[in-house]
């Protein structure tokens, strides 16, 4: 047992800037088993289901208070022609998916679906067009189709397809990785693309669009730059165009090569520190690309949104390389914990953040089994769930004063003990989490400007950081209550090796 005490005070009554529900987001793309097979199973499935969506998983979601859903890319969406995905599944045309796998798709998730699942979810639509092989109307048209009310070609089409009222769909995407899969354009390149469709994806009626211009790689710093010199005016003060209201970024954690990303399952102790090291530079990028928006935006009005985050390993022995199926252990949870205490730190200008992806691919919430039909929520589930109550709740700022205990990982310093907290609606979550794959670490929460009661704590655990659930043992690594202990001036939380807990009370 380690004797490492970690003092962190919390002042209760000095609210900081509120962390978006929308950092909890999720990414579903037409990729492996995502959409086909994991939300969507066809009317014919002996699933349950409603219009083919399976409900189990519905269900499962929305116990996450899931807050957005991105569809249908990713790489997908800039091949993507949503034309081909709406009216009867018997008319609409087979295409081919190039990007992952090469297989064949018969597009009868289209449009209509993905608007059914999103109510079905209670998820705002985050709706990602297509730039890379698209054209500007067919982006403009799709935006008429889903918000426009009274008459109009779009909204006569969308009426004859069965729908009488428009959507409310905020959130638009200009496009995916257009570094990449998405064009391969140059920054400057984008920059004009975006001014061209973002022009045209109009407002109508009510309907505001908030635009996410595609961002950088990484730490492609360079990629940001040109996007806020280009897509805004300098003056007295930064004026943001009116095509764009944010732009993004995407980070995986692969703490090894590219080419061979280590294994989901099978990984050692170094492996272990590797990863929460390759997951803690989130909070370096976040970093490095707020302060380049600072210099034109001190304001903070365009949102920075890292709409694909998580880790990414092999795909998993025996399934289609172009699937990205993986499993899901506990070192996957502490990555995604690890990562929300950055976001929250970064609520003044992380606006939205997507994990990728939600069923069946990369650091997924759900695995369902083609086989038995039966479905697994995964330790990152938990997380999600145990962490939910931060969503629209007002950060609180915690200070160190000894500072946090961390190890040396080949020529990187990585922090062990990570936490964040938040107030809302007259109650308090702490949430902590202990990277150390061995030893135990006690924290002391010094509770100032206020008091705590009726305090509930969980803890999610298991014996080994590869441990993970299967339909056969669906509840290995699950949440289970945890008790901790009061102090004088507040709550003392032991946390044992590699293990999150989050601790909620009621302000007194």
């Amino acid at each position: 047992m380690t004797d490492l005490v970690v003092p962190a005070v919390i002042n209760l009554d000095i609210p900081g800037p509120v962390i978006s529900r929308h950092l909890y987001g999720h990414f579903a793309e037409h990729l492996g088993r995502c959409v086909y097979g994991g939300f969507y199973v066809g009317e014919d499935s002996d699933l349950p289901n409603a219009g083919g969506i399976r409900l189990d998983v519905v269900e499962a979601l929305r116990a996450l208070d899931i807050p957005n859903l991105r569809w249908p890319g990713g790489c997908f969406a800039d091949e993507y022609h949503w034309m081909d995905g709406i009216g009867p599944r018997d008319r609409r045309p087979v295409m081919v998916n190039t990007h992952w796998g090469n297989v064949e798709e018969n597009n009868h998730f289209g449009t209509h679906e993905f608007m059914a699942l999103c109510e079905l979810l209670g998820a705002e639509p985050y709706i990602s067009g297509n730039v890379g092989s698209g054209t500007v109307r067919e982006m403009s048209d799709w935006v008429e189709y889903l918000t426009r009310d009274g008459d109009s070609p779009m909204v006569r089409l969308r009426r004859a397809n069965g729908r009488e009222e428009p959507w409310r769909v905020r959130f638009w995407g200009l496009g995916n990785e257009a570094w990449g899969c998405g064009g391969h354009m140059r920054a400057e390149q984008y920059a004009a693309e975006a001014r061209r469709f973002g022009t045209y994806c109009r407002d109508h009626g009510g309907n505001r669009l908030y635009r996410v211009a595609a961002g950088a790689n990484g730490d492609d710093y360079a990629w940001t730059e040109t996007l806020m010199r280009q897509l805004g005016d300098l003056g007295c003060a930064y004026r943001p165009a009116p095509f764009m209201q944010a732009l993004s970024f995407h980070h995986y954690t692969v703490p090894g090569a590219w080419e061979d990303k280590g294994d989901a399952t099978v990984f050692d102790t170094d492996d272990h520190y590797r990863t929460m090291v390759a997951a803690a530079r989130v909070d370096e990028l976040i970093t490095g690309h707020s302060n380049v928006m600072d210099c034109y935006d001190p304001g903070r009005n365009v949102g920075l949104v890292l709409d694909e985050w998580g880790t990414w390993w092999n795909a998993e022995p025996g399934t289609n390389p172009g699937f990205l199926y993986q499993q899901n252990t506990l070192r996957d949870a502490l990555v995604a914990a690890l990562h929300f205490d950055v976001f929250h730190r970064h609520a003044d200008r992380l606006v939205m953040a997507n994990i990728a992806q939600t069923v069946n691919v990369l650091q997924a919430m759900i695995l369902t089994d083609p086989g038995s039909g039966a479905l697994v929520l995964t330790p990152t589930y938990h997380v999600f769930e145990m962490n939910k109550g931060h969503q629209d709740a007002a950060s609180l700022r915690v200070d160190l004063p000894a500072g946090l205990p961390s190890r040396e990982v080949g020529q990187a310093s990585l922090t062990t003990v990570s936490l964040s907290a938040s107030r809302k609606e007259g109650r308090v979550l702490v949430s902590l989490s202990n990277l150390d794959a061995d030893e135990a670490v006690d924290v002391d929460l010094d509770l100032r400007g206020g008091a705590v009661a009726d305090v509930r704590a969980r803890v999610l655990t298991s014996g080994r950081l590869q441990d993970h659930n299967t339909p056969a043992a669906p509840g290995v690594v699950a949440p289970r209550p945890y008790e901790v202990s009061a102090t004088g001036s507040g709550l003392r939380v032991r946390l044992p090796a590699h293990s999150f807990v989050t601790v909620e009370g009621r302000l007194a």
